[in-house]
This record gives C-alpha cells, sequence and structure tokens, in this order.
C-alpha cells in the first residue's frame, strides 16, 4: 500500500488522490497528517506538504487542494519534459509541479465555475478554457502526467506493482431525429415538402416522397446496418435517444408513436439504450424524470446513462440535477466545435462539486471527438488524420477513445465521406 503524508486532509486531496492512485494506477493508497505513522510505513511513500521531512518522495503542495470554494487562481503553463503542465513547485520536488493539484483543477472543472460569458445555448466556450488557451486541448494531459508518475515511482519503489490498464473504444450515438421524412405527420410533411420547392431542394422532395410511398428507405433509418457493423468489428456503442416532446430544438417524432417505439426496443435487443436529455430538460428536472421514465417504460430496464441535447452543461448545476433524476452516468463532457479533452482526461471519473465540496455520485465518461468539431477540417481524410492522431494518444496511455456520432450524419444506406469514416474508426479497433 502506498501511504500519502499530508498536513491536512480535506474532501479535495481525498478525491484527486484516490481517483490518481485507485482509479488510474490501480494500487491501494491511505493518507495520514500522523508523522509517526509515515516514518513507520515499510511501503512506499509520498509526502505531499510545503516542506519534505527528510529525503523521501516529496511533491510540494500548492494550496487550491486546502482551499474551500472559487478564487481566482493564478496559472502559468510550463513544460514538464514535452508535456504541459503547471502549478510549478521547487527543486525539492521529485516532480516539477504538483500534480495533484493540477490534476484537480482540470477534471473538477474548475474554470467553469469562475465568471465566464456563455454561447447562444448556455455553454461554456472552449476558447475561454486554459487548455484551448495554452494549445493542449488536443493532449489528455492527466493521463500523461500519471504515466510519468508511475515511472517515477516505479523508479523510487522498485517493489511496487502497477496492474495493466485496458485502452477501450465506445460509439456514442446521438438519435435526436430517428427519422428524416416518415412518421412526421401531414401537417409536418407538408411544411419541409414547401420548405423544399422554395430552397429549389427538387432532389430532396423526390427523395422525401420516395422513402413516404414505400420505395426508398428512410435516409435516418441506418440501426440494422450499424448493428452489424458493431458486431463484425467488436466496437461497443450506446445510443441515446430523444424522448422530448415536441419544440423549437427537439424535433423527433412523436414518442407515442408505436413505430418509434418498436425502433427503440429492437435498438435495446442489441446495444446500450440511453436518454439524450432534452433542450427543455437543461433546467428543469420534472421534464428530464418524465423523459427518463419514457424510455424506461419503453425498454423495460433501469435507464443510468444521459447525455445533454447540444451539449448543454451548466456546471455544477447540470450534474447535480441529473443525480437527483437518477442518472449515475454522464457522456456530456467535451466539446461541439472542436475535438480534444475538456477535462484534461481519457479516464472515467466521478464528478466533485466545488459548491458543496463533495464527490457526487454521477461517472463522467469524456469523448474527445464530436462530428460536428470534424466540419473544420478540409477533407474527410484530413478529419481521419486527426482521429488516428487523437486515437494513438489515448492508447499509449491505456484511456477510453469515446467518439460522437450521429444517424442524422452517417447515413449508412448510401456511400458518402461521413460513412467511410466511421467505418474506418470500426475497422481500427486493434
Amino acid at each position: 500500500m502506498l501511504l500519502v503524508y499530508t498536513y491536512k486532509i480535506t474532501p479535495r486531496l481525498t478525491y484527486i488522490i484516490k481517483h490518481i492512485f485507485s482509479k488510474m494506477l490501480l494500487v491501494d493508497v491511505s493518507i495520514t497528517t500522523k508523522v509517526e505513522d509515515f516514518i513507520a510505513h515499510k511501503g512506499p511513500k509520498i509526502t505531499y506538504t510545503k516542506q519534505p521531512l527528510q529525503n523521501e518522495f516529496f511533491i510540494k503542495s500548492h494550496e487550491l487542494l486546502f482551499e474551500q470554494g472559487i478564487s481566482d487562481v493564478e496559472i502559468n503553463v510550463h513544460m514538464w519534459d514535452d508535456t504541459p503542465c503547471f502549478f510549478p513547485t521547487t527543486e525539492k520536488s521529485t516532480i516539477p509541479f504538483d500534480i495533484f493539484a493540477a490534476g484537480f483543477y482540470l477534471l473538477s472543472r474548475y474554470e467553469e465555475y469562475l465568471p465566464h460569458v456563455k454561447d447562444e445555448h448556455g455553454r461554456y466556450p472552449v476558447e475561454q478554457s486554459l487548455a484551448y488557451q495554452n494549445n493542449f486541448l488536443e493532449l489528455p494531459v492527466v493521463d500523461m502526467w500519471v504515466v510519468k508518475l508511475k515511472k517515477i515511482l516505479k523508479a523510487h519503489f522498485p517493489e511496487m506493482e502497477f496492474p495493466k490498464r485496458s485502452y477501450s473504444r465506445m460509439s456514442v450515438m446521438d438519435v435526436a431525429v430517428a427519422y428524416a421524412y416518415r412518421k412526421k405527420g401531414i401537417i409536418r410533411t407538408f411544411g419541409g415538402t414547401m420548405i423544399d420547392l422554395f430552397a429549389f431542394r427538387i432532389a430532396r422532395v423526390f427523395d422525401r416522397y420516395l422513402v413516404l410511398l414505400g420505395f426508398r428507405k428512410d435516409p435516418y433509418d441506418f440501426f440494422d446496418k450499424i448493428t452489424e457493423l458493431h458486431k463484425k468489428y467488436k466496437v461497443p456503442a450506446i445510443f441515446f435517444f430523444l424522448m422530448a416532446d415536441y419544440s423549437a430544438y427537439d424535433k423527433n417524432i412523436s414518442v407515442i408513436n408505436p413505430s418509434f417505439r418498436s425502433l427503440v426496443k429492437s435498438v435495446a435487443d442489441y446495444s446500450i439504450v440511453s436518454l439524450m436529455a432534452s433542450y427543455k430538460s437543461f433546467s428543469d428536472i420534472t421534464v428530464l424524470k418524465k423523459e427518463r421514465k419514457r424510455l424506461i417504460e419503453y425498454i423495460n430496464r433501469p435507464v443510468k446513462r444521459v447525455r445533454q441535447r447540444f451539449n448543454r452543461l451548466n456546471i455544477p448545476d447540470t450534474y447535480q440535477l441529473m443525480v437527483d433524476a437518477g442518472f449515475n452516468e454522464d457522456y456530456t463532457m467535451g466539446y461541439a466545435r472542436e475535438v480534444g479533452f475538456r477535462a484534461g482526461t481519457c479516464t472515467s471519473f466521478f464528478f466533485y462539486d466545488i459548491s458543496f465540496e463533495e464527490q457526487k455520485p454521477i461517472k463522467i465518461n469524456p469523448y474527445c471527438v464530436q462530428y460536428t468539431a470534424l466540419y473544420q477540417y478540409k477533407s474527410v481524410r484530413k478529419a481521419q488524420e486527426k482521429i488516428s492522431e487523437l486515437e494513438q494518444r489515448v492508447r499509449a496511455v491505456q484511456g477510453d477513445f469515446n467518439m460522437v456520432f450521429s444517424n442524422e450524419v452517417l447515413n449508412l444506406n448510401e456511400r458518402n465521406s461521413w460513412q467511410d469514416l466511421y467505418v474506418n474508426f470500426l475497422k481500427n479497433n486493434s
């Protein structure tokens, strides 16, 4: 067992120590404030204080983990070999920065508690993040730090055993609109036809009525084919279905439509199905609970995972709402317009609520690529290269590579560039 000595045990310190050692390094760890226990300990041990006791493994502590609430923390990013880091330490410290305080800052999304201007959907803008401004958004820096820490610990304590973590990949599939044309009703069908005609989208008009007359499959109805592909390439998938009432931002077909119910149940037979929380439920727990209940009634099994429509997160309120509604896993931690690691990690973690100074019972599963962030690349080839680059970084730290796609862009019934990109993602599972 690894023993960490510090002068004060706080919820923040306990949270990040347990995450780094128990979750990421898979080793037993304990924290003590008693010098005599630390000296008597015969196994590996670390001092996390302002000054070392003797010549032990020492990490100079920043004040962040011993404070409460939010303050305007000064941050200067520097390099640890080839890896960006912050909260620098002194020469006495075994590593050149406070890995625990820096890790907590990123995982807790500390900066999102600070004053900022939200975008049109009430989201935290990527441009205001520390990682974006300092060019390390595309690096899972927390995981990279831990890999380097592991090597240093092994050099200091050769007897330490570190179980190997496993690299994994997951396809996160948004299903906000189940069908492009089917089951929309007379009014919506007529309205859509008129919009296409006035925009001179004649091909789309023909496509609509070929689908409605049964001569062609709906372009969004790719579910049978995608199930076959996932079985073939052995990549797990989670389908997040929108179960909302119709509104300006939530335009799925009616949730009481028998065809929609049948679709959801059939997908649930082969893959994990969970809830895409509607735009309206973002701040309304009554609506969120109603949508969760609908999905439970559809698939007759617990619904514990959730993902927010348009990636809307208001930290910490959104996560508290999820917990209160009965969810224990989230798949919203990422950016819609940029690829990269919003929380600086490709490892799942529990959310720490700074406003209450406690860990919440909801696990965050971060993703690093959403299809909307790939629009900025000039070609599918360049988008594919970026995906491969990020995947190599995740694989190097044995993390979790989660990528978000949608049935609205894949259209696996006809050959298109998005299909090629997605199939290549599935094929590379080796």
